[in-house]
């Protein structure tokens, strides 16, 4: 615990001056975290099976163009707009490497499939980090504290209580009791944020439960990626924060409740 405490704090010290200043700083931080995920993406997959030097560059570039294309793309009223034509691109250069490699051991179609999802989904979600924070810097807060507040209740909850295991196969220590004391938790304490410093004026009630909607998103997010690391007989995707470990264990949940959120951004 100690360990975990010493982590945050630590990151909260990079992480703060980062947000507050904004700006290239933040889009380059952004740019680097889906850099290091895709690290962690690609390793953990390697536990089992090494990946071809050519193919972890091919996918470290293309995540790269995808993510300064996407940024590009956003029109002045932040719409999410996707070139097709890069993700057909992508789809072409990961799935023609297969023939090329003609080795179903060395780089097969779902190794393909695997690293086409990987880049997707980072260079989605990192672009809507940019997205969010130039929208409302306290709008990411809040989808931040969404995730943060949900599973800090939840594990505690769930050691004072918890007695009905949620998903033995996927996550043995959860348990029903903490996922409802996380959402329950969470939903109120970012809903008064949200009501407090975003918008006053806000239907309580409908913020209430998209908020609530958000925190069962997170716990999905959460259960996906562990998921994936029960796979690959993983505890964690890195160590690169003792005690937390690697970046997508810390924006497991997060990556859901971001995606989940562009669903409501026109009506609230």
């Amino acid at each position: 615990m100690k360990q975990r405490i010493v982590s945050a704090i630590v990151l909260l010290l990079i992480v703060i001056p980062i947000f507050i200043i904004g700006g290239n700083l933040f889009k380059f931080a952004i740019l680097l975290i889906s850099m290091l995920g895709m690290k962690e993406y690609l390793d953990i997959k390697e536990s089992k099976k090494e990946i071809p030097i050519l193919v972890k560059l091919v996918a470290y570039l293309c995540l790269f163009v995808y993510f300064i294309l996407f940024m590009v793309n956003l029109n002045e009223n932040f719409e999410m707009i996707i070139d097709f034509r890069v993700v057909a691109t992508l789809l072409l250069v990961l799935l023609s490497m297969v023939v090329f490699y003609h080795n179903r051991e060395t780089y097969s179609i779902n190794d393909a499939n695997y690293i086409f999802m990987g880049i997707m989904l980072l260079g989605i979600i990192m672009s809507l980090f940019n997205t969010y924070f130039e929208m409302n810097k306290y709008l990411l807060i809040y989808l931040i504290l969404i995730t943060t507040m949900t599973d800090t209740f939840a594990l505690l909850v769930g050691m004072l209580i918890g007695r009905h295991k949620l998903s033995v196969s996927i996550s043995p220590n959860k348990t029903w009791e903490g996922s409802i004391g996380g959402t329950i938790f969470g939903t109120f304490i970012a809903t008064c944020f949200y009501a407090t410093v975003i918008n006053p004026s806000v239907n309580m009630t409908l913020i209430t439960a998209i908020t609530c909607f958000l925190t069962i998103v997170g716990q999905i997010g959460d259960l996906f990626f562990s998921a994936i690391k029960r796979y690959f007989d993983k505890k964690d995707f890195s160590n690169i924060m003792p005690g937390h470990g690697g970046v997508l264990d810390r924006l497991d949940s997060l990556i859901f409740v971001l995606l989940a959120y562009s669903f409501f951004i026109t009506i609230i």
